[in-house]
Order: C-alpha cells, then structure tokens, then sequence
C-alpha cells in the first residue's frame, strides 16, 4: 500500500511535471547547488566560470557570472548557513570563494593538484577539498589557510561531512566508504558499500541517513547511526554520478547516463517519478525548502552546434500550466 506521502508526491509531481531550462554557460554544466534560503542557484562549468540565478516564482533570473578560474570549475557549493558565499573547486590548482552581494571573489586559496570535489563542513568553518591525486586538503574558511592536508592510497571520488560535523566521509574506488573522525581524522571504519567504484555520497537534511552511488548503477541508503545499509535502489542502468535528498529527507533523486532521474521513496525504495532527459544528467539538487529539482544534463548527442542544450541548467517540479 503506498503511503499518504508518497500519493500526496505523485499527485504533485503529475500537476507540476514540467521540465524548463536557462541558458548559463558556454560549455557543459559540471554542478548546480541551491543557496540555504534557496533563493539563488549556482552552477559551475566547464566554461571556467560559475552562474549564479534568482528564483523568481517559477523560473531562474541570471543574475551573475563569475570569472577568474583558469580552468574547469567542477564542483561548488554553499556556506551551509549564509546564503551569500559559495566556493568553487577548479582544475586550476585553486579553489575561490565568492560573495553574492559584492559579485567578488573574496579569497582564492592555492593547492597542490587539480581539484574536482569539494564540500562545506555543517558549522561553516573549514571547506574540505579533494583533487585528482587524491589529496584533501581541509582549509580554514575563515583565514582561508590549510589546517590539514591528508594523501590517501586510494582514489577519493566524493567527500562529505555527516550532519554533526563529528565525521569525515570519502567514497572510493574500491567500492568502500571510509569514515575518519574529525577533525582528529583518525580512520574509524572503512565500509564495503559496493562491488565496484564509489561514486557519490549525500547526507540527508535530517540526518538519518546517507546515500551512496556507484558504477555498478546501485544506489544504497545507510542508516547513519548504525552504519548499515538499509535498502538499495536499482533502476538505473548506468554508474551513479549524482544524489540528492529532498528538503524533508523523504525523496532521493539519482542520476547517471541514463536518460532518466529517478526520484525515490526513501523509506519503501519505491520509484515515485521519474524526469526524462535527452542526455546523461551530471548533477542533481533538490530546493532546500521546496520539491523543486535543479539539474544539469550533457550537451546532446555530444554535437556542438548553435541550438544545442550545451551550458543550460534545468528546473522540474514546475506547475504545467506555467
């Protein structure tokens, strides 16, 4: 029998089923990520610059453009708090942190290898991030200097905080994710999460659980507390690039090359929708305070013309009347 919430959702989603994109960049869309108020959403690209929009009732606003890497941007994200400063990770060797209100950068911060993941801590103070030697670097959000800096023998695809700041998180090759204390960074325990290449990791707003994706197309949710996975979600077919939960916990959306996002029940596994795509989706995000999902998929079929998608960032979840 599927639960109030879940008819509620699907009721919902079948009247605000439409899909819309803006125009953002020049080339392919690496990340998109919801400021905490979310009013304004970032992107960052392969174009060497980051977009910030204004949701405006049913549509992104462009509001800025925001230059001075040298090189892809490929992750960024919010302070989890103050909804005016992002930070962008590039392959430039430097990570930038930007201020809304005055359009600048306000600190770029020099490190050793090119950098593709990156991540707020809970309580603001240290931005973690993890380049292509898989080295992460933990930098002092404040002084923008290096408080640690850890090598690991492994390749780190994703890394995240848990929700008490107590916890260091990173997915890798092997399959494992492995969990350190913080900020002692001591290894607590190394998880077999899955038979091949951990990919993402997200930690749902109200810390009850964490999910991980992988390139054997599975998606497994683990209870946070106990550390073991609780359910998998298995409808994609290809490796699992991106996760999000929905504002409320109660919705995971995963993407990969699929030509879908499939948007979950959390707690039964279920499939409560699905948003169809022309092309392989690389980021996903769900508004923190409504069931709206950013997203950003490949140019199609890879061809660069003048009317491709190429640079475009998508909304769903939006009134099909609009």
């Amino acid at each position: 029998m599927a639960s109030q919430y879940f008819q509620e959702m699907q009721e919902s989603f079948k009247n605000n089923s439409k899909s819309r994109e803006f125009p953002a960049h020049t080339a392919k869309v690496h990340s998109v990520a919801w400021s905490c108020d979310g009013r304004r959403l970032a992107s960052g690209s392969f174009d060497k610059t980051a977009s910030v929009f204004v949701l405006e009732k049913d549509r992104l606003v462009k509001e800025n453009n925001y230059r001075g890497h040298s090189d892809s941007v490929d992750q960024l994200c919010w302070h989890p708090t103050n909804p005016d400063l992002f930070v962008t990770a590039s392959g430039d060797k430097t990570i930038r942190i930007w201020d809304v209100r005055t359009t600048k950068c306000i600190a770029t911060v020099n490190t050793k290898g090119e950098n593709i993941n990156i991540c707020w801590s809970p309580d603001g103070q240290t931005i973690a991030v993890g380049n292509k030697d898989d080295v992460v670097t933990f930098i002092d959000a404040k002084t923008h200097r290096s408080k640690a800096e850890e090598q690991f023998k492994f390749e780190v695809n994703e890394i995240s905080w848990n929700n008490d700041n107590d916890m260091f998180f990173l997915t890798n090759g092997n399959g494992c994710i492995n969990i350190l204390s913080y900020p002692e960074l001591k290894p607590i325990q190394s998880i077999n999460a899955h038979p091949s290449n951990c990919i993402c990791i997200k930690f749902d707003p109200t810390g009850k659980y964490f999910a991980t994706g992988s390139a054997d197309a599975l998606v497994s949710l683990w209870d946070v507390e106990e550390l073991v996975c609780v359910r998998c979600f298995s409808r994609l077919d290809w490796p699992v690039r991106t996760l999000s939960f929905s504002h409320d916990g109660k919705m995971l959306a995963s993407a990969s090359e699929d030509h879908f996002i499939d948007i979950a029940e959390v707690e039964t596994g279920e499939k409560l929708w699905e948003v169809q795509c022309d092309s392989p989706t690389f980021t996903v995000a769900w508004h923190p305070k409504r069931p709206l999902l950013a997203y950003a998929c490949d140019d199609k079929e890879g061809k660069y013309d003048n009317n491709r998608e190429a640079g475009t960032v998508k909304l769903f979840g939006l009134p099909n009347d609009s």
